[in-house]
This record gives structure tokens, C-alpha cells and sequence, in this order.
């Protein structure tokens, strides 16, 4: 018998695994799905913080045309702490199968999701999207190897 935080890490991991092929295939649907009403975004680029389900679909309805026909996305090192109702996760990913003259980013790149679980469902209430940089210079760095 699976205990109900290994059934929670499950629909976690489910729920990571759901989005990125939602990602894959530019459907911003099903990307949505599973976002609160009033999650709180922090993203790599501007504007840095959006607030509400809403406003975070506008963001990816303007980004989503600018990103490649067909692309993959690779995750590693996923962590999942989970409880009754509330779980994080952290992981690291990159896009892959990118045409090589397409400008989206080809490094490792790190995030973070906070879950709220309501009416048995788990929802994003957070999301942190974030690229290492160094602190000597102040520009991001690019990597193939984490």
C-alpha cells in the first residue's frame, strides 16, 4: 500500500511531468491547469514577479510564439518534500532539441514550485525561475554541466 505523502510526491511529480510536456507542446491550457487563482511568480525576466493565474496565462500568451516550433525539455535532480497540504519542489532543466540558430536559452536553468493542496486537488501557488550568476561581474552564467 503507497502512504498518502508517497501517493502526494506522486501526483507531484505527475503534476511536473504534466506541465513540461504541456510546455512541449505550447499548450497553454493545460499549462494553467493546475495553478491558484493567486499564485505569486518570480521568473528570469521582467517583469520579475506576477501575481495571479490571470495575469502569469497573459505572460506565457505573449512569450509562447517566440519560442521554437519543436523543442524537448530535460529535468534532473527533482526534490520533493511533501506533507498533508503543502509540498515543494526544486529541480534543475534546460531545453533540448532546439534548432541550433533559435535564440531561447540552451543552459541549465533552476526551479523552484510551491504547492497548496485544496479540495484534493494540488495547486502552483509559487513558482521561482532563476539562472546562477556571477557575483563579480553581475552577468548570468551559461552552462552545459551543473
Amino acid at each position: 500500500m503507497i502512504s498518502e505523502n508517497n501517493n502526494n510526491e506522486i501526483q507531484i511529480q505527475q503534476l511536473i511531468t504534466n506541465w513540461t510536456n504541456a510546455l512541449c507542446l505550447k499548450d497553454i491550457n493545460q499549462m494553467m491547469s493546475n495553478y491558484a487563482d493567486d499564485v505569486i511568480i518570480f521568473d528570469i525576466k521582467p517583469p520579475f514577479q506576477t501575481k495571479g493565474a490571470i495575469e502569469w496565462r497573459r505572460m506565457w500568451e505573449k512569450c509562447l510564439p517566440y519560442f521554437p516550433e519543436s523543442f524537448q525539455i530535460e529535468t534532473r535532480d527533482i526534490i520533493i518534500h511533501v506533507s498533508d497540504n503543502v509540498a515543494f519542489a526544486h529541480w534543475l532543466w534546460r531545453f533540448t532539441e532546439v534548432p541550433e540558430n533559435h535564440r531561447i536559452l540552451k543552459t541549465w536553468m533552476r526551479a523552484t514550485m510551491g504547492y497548496r493542496k485544496q479540495n484534493e486537488q494540488w495547486l502552483i501557488v509559487h513558482e521561482h525561475a532563476s539562472l546562477p550568476f556571477n557575483p563579480e561581474t553581475s552577468q548570468v552564467v551559461f552552462t552545459s554541466d551543473p
